[in-house]
């Protein structure tokens, strides 16, 4: 169904399955609390649905997925990263139960150097970070495999050490799945990623995982058990604070913002908020910007989660006041182009549509892939275009088509 309505804005995508439904306007508006003119509004694009918590409410009463209705690309293009290799090898990697179990166990004979391993898993977070989503996603598969060989044939301190590594292979595909619009293997892979590390009681790769779980169920539009979660998992960490190393606080700081973001999708201002604040005081104590365990984590994101959140809750004063004014240089590929995504969505919401197309034509140069398979730009460009009285300029048209939005 997602590759049929990819030219769909989600305002008509929600018309399409609300006719499916036989619903009328009256009845779809009325159960999630709005009025038949709004959603009228909505379905012709005179209004921007932007915001996952209405969109979450929409997908609950017209029964499907949150991605059905925000339209996620089911396909990676075919490039030189990539090769003919996407998904579908992930996918397979993950339903293999030879990996698991008592039927379970490698057959190669050597396993990979905890070294050897070491360096692979860095170098494949360092790629994800520069939005090279084809490359990552076609070398995951490989990579699962050794981590996995890895932790069947070491033992002792070895065993656990890699563990660790095979734990931050699932986190990363668990990630890299969420990005592509995948929620249901980002759950398998999240999963998987909390049972290889279990054993090892490692208080920060455990809470690295416990953040790709909320990703996830983000992902799934589940956000109030991500509220929950957030709240379950610094609870599980918060023993560990006392001699906290950098690394403990980022992860522990980047919880807190991945659940405030959820917070905000719930509706829940208060503990947004509070989220927000014990980020904020995590990242006082680490004292800088930092990247520890791929966290990106400091003073930087917080406000960029400030942004995000003030969006999500439909305060767009704060998300145009202070959204352009944060500096994300420093920071990676994938936090500054998030960013700007955002700061395009307050442009737009404010009818400054030139400098939301600009913004997005810069993150496009630097990301392509992260910026294509964001239901943000795709949605902020057929918008415009369905906006245009006359003919829209060559640069959006190529844009959209870029984006996979127009034919």
């Amino acid at each position: 169904m997602r590759g049929r309505t990819n030219n769909l804005t989600i305002g008509e995508r929600v018309a399409w399955y609300r006719y499916r439904r036989g619903l009328s306007q009256e009845v779809l508006a009325g159960l999630i609390g709005r009025t038949a003119d709004w959603l009228g509004k909505i379905e012709n694009n005179r209004i921007e649905l932007d915001r996952l918590s209405v969109i979450t409410s929409l997908a609950d009463v017209l029964d499907v997925s949150l991605g059905d209705l925000l339209g996620e690309p089911g396909l990676l293009d075919w490039n030189g990263d990539t090769g003919t290799t996407t998904v579908p090898a992930l996918r397979a990697a993950l339903m293999d139960y030879r990996a698991f179990g008592p039927l379970g166990g490698s057959t190669e004979a050597e396993p990979t150097s905890l070294a050897m391993l070491r360096k692979e898993v860095g170098g494949l977070w360092d790629a994800y970070q520069d939005s090279r989503f084809g490359y990552v996603t076609g070398r995951l598969p490989e990579l699962l495999r050794s981590a996995q060989t890895a932790a069947d044939h070491h033992g002792g301190d070895d065993q656990d050490q890699a563990r660790r590594f095979l734990g931050l292979v699932y986190q990363l595909a668990a990630t890299q799945l969420t990005k592509l619009g995948e929620s249901d293997l980002a759950w398998i892979a999240a999963d998987r990623g909390l049972a290889a590390v279990r054993p090892t009681g490692d208080p920060v790769v455990t809470g690295s995982l416990y953040r790709s779980v909320g990703h996830a169920l983000h992902a799934n539009g589940r956000y109030t058990e991500a509220v929950r979660l957030t709240e379950d998992a610094a609870g599980y960490l918060e023993p560990h604070l006392k001699h906290a190393t950098p690394a403990l606080l980022s992860v522990y700081g980047t919880l807190f913002l991945s659940g405030a973001v959820a917070a905000a999708r719930a509706n829940d201002a208060t503990t947004t908020r509070t989220f927000l604040a014990t980020a904020d005081q995590a990242a006082g104590q680490l004292g800088a910007d930092a990247n520890h365990f791929w966290t990106a984590f400091g003073p930087t994101n917080v406000a960029i989660h400030r942004v995000a959140t003030a969006a999500e809750l439909g305060d767009l004063q704060v998300a145009i006041d202070l959204g352009p004014r944060v500096n994300t240089a420093g920071l990676p590929i994938e936090r500054r182009v998030r960013h700007a995504l955002e700061v395009a969505r307050a442009y737009s919401s404010w009818n400054r549509v030139d400098e939301a197309q600009a913004v997005i034509l810069d993150a496009e140069q630097i990301a392509p892939e992260q910026v294509r398979h964001h239901f943000l730009s795709r949605q902020l460009a057929l918008t415009w275009i369905r906006r245009q009285r006359g003919k829209p300029s060559a640069e959006l048209v190529g844009l959209a088509q870029r984006l996979k939005v127009l034919d």
